[in-house]
């Protein structure tokens, strides 16, 4: 399992993403974050790195989908991304 988490603003505090993530089996080296960043910007450091680190028969996961993205379209960027 790899997992992801965002928070829009710097003063915002990722912890409780992360003991969903943690929480639902997710091992703490797999966990990507992004701090700081907007969902509606796709240049997501954190969200650049976690697809590439999902190996075949692997999830990403992550607490919310609007942590994972803002749009439909958006979301299914990322998930036909993960497929090839």
């Amino acid at each position: 399992m790899t997992g992801y988490a965002r928070c829009s603003t710097d003063t915002q505090d990722l912890t409780a993403q992360q003991e969903i993530l943690l929480g639902l089996g997710v091992p703490e080296e797999r966990l990507y974050l992004g701090r700081g960043l907007t969902g509606t910007k796709r240049a997501r450091p954190g969200l650049d790195q976690a697809p590439t680190a999902v190996r075949a028969g692997d999830t990403l996961v992550v607490p919310r989908l609007d942590r994972l993205a803002r749009s439909v379209p958006d979301a299914r960027e990322i998930g036909d991304a993960l497929v090839t």
